[in-house]
């Protein structure tokens, strides 16, 4: 059976094809870039581990309190050597970015104490956290404040509003990596990294802290490698390979990272406690993996915006801008697009793929959001999924997608969707 008449099977059209394949030459010398990348950091996840003293041993977890947990350890050892941080927390017990981002700053401050946002406005689901928005336990009800430094007028850190925004009372600065729900650049390592001299020219007393969720491996170095201090993320993203089921790291100082830890369980007991049960050899799996699928999961989001831009959407980074994250926007200006994308990304799951995405209130989020997510692990954005707000401009951001040809596919339904649908017209 020839490829065409697989694809055919799978609802994908001969011009939808057609049209994908003067795009797809045109990207393969970037793809080989990409590629070469994964396998520099490949090689770095390889020695990291070695450098810990993996052992099959370490692949057993523990019950109960989880006292000598040698491959929790070992793990956490393996994130400091990967990050060339002092010390790591990474652990099943952390939920979700979020989580992990609330922990980090929550430890690490204390009432009276003041939070900067270098990188404009926060992520949404982290404005409960600081206290934008008012809800139970935030930041904002333990007496620590926040200020916020916002972009310039090209969507990059400005030094000026940093240094304007910082007080005596600022003790940790946040820089957020990833776009969140906006259309502002991603932040490469060189521009944390600008920033953090600055900051800490400035103030070498205040902690800064990257929220690194989606950008792991997406470079040859991390924010940890140009002088943050902390750096947090998801294993449902990038650094779980789409193999772990669930925790969060926090890789930095000791001392910072013995602060998470005494909140994560519990002054006196910090890193000592922590049961991992079945969940190590999927952790260590998926961040063995995490390089190669961050490497296909940055090539679908380039086929992404490379095949839409042909199609006349506007997309945020554009095909030939470097990746800095595994996040492709692609702006529609109208609710049926982008409820269409939807739906052909989830037609397009190996799990679910019988299920419609429709808008829904979601928690942590101001607006209805809608999101395609067939994946083996629920909620995963390191598998192929897409999501975003249903408000002006109707922007959907697109992200992850195990493997290259699935990633792809995906991306093929989504333009035959809409093209059944009469959303959208084939170049000739």
């Amino acid at each position: 059976m020839s490829l065409q008449s697989i694809y055919k099977d799978l609802g994908i059209s001969e011009p939808v094809l057609h049209a994908a394949n003067p795009v797809l030459a045109h990207l393969a010398p970037r793809f080989r870039h990409i590629d070469e990348i994964a396998e520099e950091n490949q090689l770095k996840v390889i020695g990291a581990m070695q450098k810990a003293h993996i052992g099959e041993a370490s692949l057993i977890g523990t019950t109960g309190y989880g006292y000598d947990d040698i491959g929790r350890e070992g793990l956490e050892a393996s994130y400091a050597a990967y990050f060339h941080t002092e010390d790591a927390l990474v652990r099943p017990q952390i939920t979700c970015g979020t989580h992990a981002l609330a922990l980090a700053l929550m430890s690490n401050l204390r009432p009276g104490d003041e939070m900067l946002s270098a990188s404009g406005r926060p992520y949404d689901t982290l404005e409960e956290v600081i206290g934008i928005r008012p809800s139970r336990g935030s930041l904002a009800e333990y007496g620590i404040s926040y200020r916020q430094a916002d972009l310039d007028s090209d969507g990059h850190i400005s030094f000026e509003n940093i240094l304007s925004e910082l007080t005596p009372k600022t003790r940790l600065v946040e820089i957020q990596r990833s776009r969140g729900y906006l259309t502002r650049p991603t932040f490469s390592v060189s521009e944390i990294g600008e920033a953090i001299d600055f900051i800490h020219s400035r103030r070498p007393d205040v902690i800064v802290m990257v929220d690194n969720c989606y950008g792991e491996f997406t470079e040859n170095i991390e924010p940890s490698d140009v002088g943050a201090d902390m750096v947090v993320g998801s294993l449902i993203k990038n650094p779980g390979g789409g193999l772990s089921p669930t925790g969060g790291y926090i890789a930095g100082t000791r001392e910072c990272v013995e602060n998470a830890a005494v909140r994560l369980t519990s002054p006196g007991l910090g890193k000592e406690v922590g049961a991992t049960c079945d969940l190590l050899r999927p952790m260590f799996q998926g961040f063995f993996f995490g390089p190669t699928v961050t490497a296909s999961a940055v090539k679908g989001a380039i086929f992404a915006a490379a095949i839409y831009e042909k199609l006349g959407f506007d997309t945020f980074p554009n095909s030939s801008e470097e990746r800095h994250d595994i996040v492709q926007a692609i702006t529609f200006h109208r609710p049926d697009a982008m409820i269409a994308f939807c739906q052909g990304i989830q037609a397009a799951s190996p799990i679910d793929s019988f299920v419609t995405p429709y808008p829904d209130d979601m928690p942590g989020y101001v607006s209805q959001v809608i999101m395609a997510a067939g994946a083996f692990v629920s909620g995963s954005t390191m598998e192929l999924s897409a999501d975003g707000p249903m408000r002006e401009p109707y922007t959907i951001y697109y992200q992850g997608g195990l493997t290259w040809q699935h990633a792809k596919f995906g991306i093929l339904k989504s333009v035959q969707t809409m093209l059944d649908r009469g959303i959208l017209t084939l170049p000739a």
